[in-house]
């Protein structure tokens, strides 16, 4: 927070957030907000706040929204996607929640980047929504279940991991397997030699610390197929 309190200057107009975190499955926290919120109330900034995997939040733990923030809310536009609650992230259909005076000038710019929403799917998702409201509190237990147990599967091998607290994405360090390469090359080294794709953290960043060696694992996947890339990396 000190850095981020140093970083911002009378040319600063937009923070934007993401919680849960994609890649690091990170969360912020009410508290958090409430650093925030001290950190710009004296000053004409905008939030942009990705919270597209809100209801994926493990361990008993609340996801913590600007919506819920009355003084943020009044300054921030809130983007959440139906395709990440609803298992069809290919269908991509979101939307964005925001104060009405924010709301109409988005709709502005709106107009000329996305010419209409798929109704067919909208209809989809409308109908399943209504027939099964039970579905947005049973996720982060579903998504829990995956995690533990690829989680559990992967404490016998070298890679080294903290729990992701929310999203479906689990990063590993792989220092003691092979600290010789890059992660761009260990994920192209596990996809050819041992049959398992993972993410290269560092395309997440605009400069990537030269000594990262984290690789993403996604764990949306059916059972049969965590337990054979655990299977796999546990080779490694």
């Amino acid at each position: 927070w000190q850095r981020l309190g140093d970083a911002l200057s009378d040319r600063t107009r937009l923070i934007i957030l993401n919680s849960p975190h994609n890649p690091s499955g990170a969360l912020i926290s009410a508290a958090e907000l409430e650093q925030l919120a001290a950190l710009i109330r004296e000053r004409d900034i905008y939030l942009i706040s990705d919270e597209v995997y809100e209801h994926l939040v493990f361990d008993g733990v609340r996801h913590a929204s600007v919506l819920a923030h009355e003084e943020l809310y009044q300054r921030a536009f809130v983007v959440s996607s139906f395709g990440k609650t609803y298992h069809v992230t290919g269908w991509k259909t979101g939307y964005v929640v925001a104060p009405p005076a924010l709301s109409v000038e988005l709709r502005k710019v709106h107009q000329y980047v996305s010419f209409c929403g798929v109704t067919p799917l909208q209809w989809a998702l409308a109908d399943f929504m209504a027939e099964h409201p039970e579905h947005v509190e049973e996720l982060p237990a579903f998504y829990q279940a995956k995690r533990d147990l690829f989680c559990d599967l992967l404490a016998g091998s070298r890679f080294s991991f903290t729990r992701a607290a929310g999203t479906y994405f689990q990063l590993a360090d792989y220092s003691l397997i092979r600290p010789d390469l890059g992660d761009l090359a260990m994920a192209e080294w596990l996809t050819r030699e041992h049959g398992v794709a993972a993410i290269p953290v560092s395309v997440f960043y605009q400069q990537p610390p030269k000594d990262l060696r984290l690789v993403r694992f996604c764990f949306a996947k059916r059972e049969e197929t965590l337990a054979q890339a655990a299977e796999k990396l546990c080779a490694v």
